[in-house]
C-alpha cells in the first residue's frame, strides 16, 4: 500500500522556517507535577528586540541591494554625460554588475564557504560600500567592470544571508510579521540613493562625488547594521549535500518564467533614469523618478505577498508580470509624465515582489534540497538579468531608441506569466 505523503502549502516568507515555540511560552513541568512557566522574557522586550533586528535587516537590504546595486541607475546619466560612456559600455558595467551577483549568489547558494552567515553578511555589506565608493577613483571601462562585478557579487551575500539569518531569528521568535520590514529594505535603499544623488547633482557634484558619496552612506549603514543584527551560531555554513534534485514539468516552467523576468525588469531598471534625462517632455522629472520607483518598491512583497495568500503563489506572479510588462512598454508609448509614472510605480512595485514569490514557489515545487532549486533559478535570473542591459544598449547604439528591447521585454515578462500558469 502506498504511504501518503502531506504537501506542503507555503504561502508566505512564513514558510521559509519552522514555527518553534517562542521562549516566552515554553513550559516544564514543577516539582509538584503542576507544570510551570520556566524564566520568561517580557512580551515587550522581545518585540523591542524584534524591532531592532529588523531595523538591522532593513538597513542590510538597503545598503547591499537598494544602494549597492541600484544606485548605478541615477548615477548613469552623468556618467554618460561626462564621461562619453556610449549605451553599449552602460549596458556592460550593468551587465557586470550582474554577473558578479550571479557568481555570488551561487556561491552562498553552494556548500562551500566557511564560516557562519553572519560572517559573510557583514563581509558582503562591507565589500558593498567599497567597491561602490571605489568607483569614484576609476575611469577605465576594466575598472568599471571589475568593481561592478566585485560589487554585485557583495550584494548577492547581503541578500542571502540577510534573509536566511532574520528570517530564522524572527520565526524563531515568533514575530513573522517584522519580515516585511526587512525586505522594505531594498526600496527604501533606492529611494534613500536617489535623493542623495538629486541633491548632490543639484548642487553641482560631478558622477565621481555621486559615487563616493553613496559608499560612505553605505559605509555607515553597514556600520549600524552591524550593531543590531545578531551574532549568528558559531558553526561552518557548510552544508552536507542533501538529496538529488528533481526538475519536474511546473518546476521547468517556472525557472523558464523567472529567468524571462530577470531579462524583462532590467533594461528599464537600468535605463529609466537616462531615458528621462534624454526625453524632453520628461526631463523636469529626473530628480524624482527612481524616488518613486522606489517607494514603489518598498511596500511591494507585503502586497504580493498578501495577494499571492488569497489568489495563491502562481496567479499572484502571473498579475505581477503582466504589471511589469505594462510599466516596461508605458514610458516608450506614452513619453510623458504619466508614462514615466505608470512605469515607476509598476516597475518598482512588482519586482521584489516576483523576486520573492519566485523563490517560495521554487520551494514549493522544490523534490530534494531546496538550495539547488535556489541556485538553478538563480542562474536562470542571473542570465537574464546579464543579457538585458547589454541587448539594450547595443540597439540602442544602433537605433536610437529603447523602444525595441522594452517591447521585447514586455513580451518576455508575457511569457513569463503564462509558463508560471501551466
Amino acid at each position: 500500500m502506498s504511504s501518503i505523503r502531506p504537501k506542503l502549502q507555503p504561502r508566505s516568507f512564513q514558510c521559509w522556517a519552522s514555527h518553534p515555540i517562542p521562549a516566552a511560552k515554553r513550559q516544564r513541568p514543577g516539582s509538584d507535577g503542576v507544570t510551570q512557566r520556566s524564566h520568561e522574557v517580557p512580551q515587550n522586550a522581545t518585540s523591542e528586540r524584534s524591532a531592532i533586528v529588523a531595523l538591522g535587516g532593513l538597513i542590510s537590504l538597503a545598503v547591499g541591494i537598494g544602494i549597492g546595486r541600484f544606485v548605478y541607475t541615477p548615477i548613469l546619466p552623468a556618467m554618460v554625460a561626462e564621461l562619453g560612456l556610449s549605451k553599449s559600455n552602460a549596458g556592460l558595467i550593468a551587465s557586470a554588475n550582474f554577473a558578479g551577483y550571479l557568481v555570488g549568489a551561487l556561491l552562498a547558494a553552494g556548500s562551500g564557504l566557511p564560516g557562519t552567515r553572519r560572517f559573510w553578511l557583514l563581509a558582503g555589506l562591507a565589500g558593498s560600500a567599497a567597491t561602490t565608493a571605489a568607483m569614484a577613483f576609476v575611469q577605465t571601462m576594466p575598472a568599471f567592470a571589475v568593481l561592478r562585478f566585485l560589487g554585485g557579487a557583495a550584494s548577492a551575500l547581503v541578500l542571502v544571508f540577510t534573509t536566511t539569518l532574520l528570517l530564522d531569528f524572527m520565526m524563531s521568535r515568533g514575530r513573522p510579521g517584522f519580515n516585511a520590514v526587512l525586505f522594505a529594505g531594498v526600496g527604501i535603499g533606492i529611494a534613500t540613493s536617489a535623493v542623495l544623488v538629486s541633491l548632490l547633482s543639484a548642487a553641482g557634484q560631478d558622477w565621481s562625488a555621486l559615487w563616493l558619496a553613496s559608499g560612505l552612506v553605505s559605509a555607515f549603514g553597514a556600520f549600524a547594521a552591524a550593531k543590531m543584527i545578531p551574532a549568528d551560531e558559531a558553526v561552518s555554513i557548510l552544508k552536507r549535500s542533501g538529496s538529488a534534485l528533481i526538475v519536474g514539468r511546473r518546476l521547468l516552467c517556472l525557472i523558464l518564467a523567472y529567468g524571462l523576468f530577470g531579462f524583462g525588469y532590467i533594461i528599464t531598471a537600468t535605463f529609466l533614469v537616462a531615458f528621462v534625462r534624454e526625453t524632453p517632455d520628461t526631463r523636469r522629472l529626473e530628480p524624482v523618478v527612481w524616488i518613486v520607483f522606489g517607494l514603489a518598491a518598498a511596500p511591494s512583497v507585503a502586497l504580493w505577498n498578501w495577494l499571492a495568500r488569497r489568489l495563491s503563489i502562481s496567479y499572484a506572479f502571473a498579475l505581477a508580470a503582466l504589471v511589469e510588462a505594462v510599466g516596461v512598454v508605458a514610458i516608450v508609448v506614452w513619453p510623458t509624465y504619466v508614462g514615466v509614472f505608470i512605469t515607476s510605480i509598476c516597475v518598482g512595485g512588482t519586482f521584489m515582489g516576483l523576486t520573492a514569490l519566485g523563490l517560495i514557489r521554487g520551494r514549493e515545487l522544490a523534490h530534494g534540497d531546496p538550495r539547488k532549486v535556489l541556485a538553478l533559478m538563480t542562474s536562470a535570473f542571473g542570465l537574464g538579468q546579464i543579457l538585458g542591459p547589454s541587448f539594450a544598449g547595443f540597439l540602442f547604439d544602433h537605433l536610437s531608441s529603447f523602444a525595441i528591447p522594452s517591447f521585447l521585454a514586455a513580451a518576455a515578462l508575457a511569457l513569463a506569466a503564462a509558463l508560471v500558469l501551466t
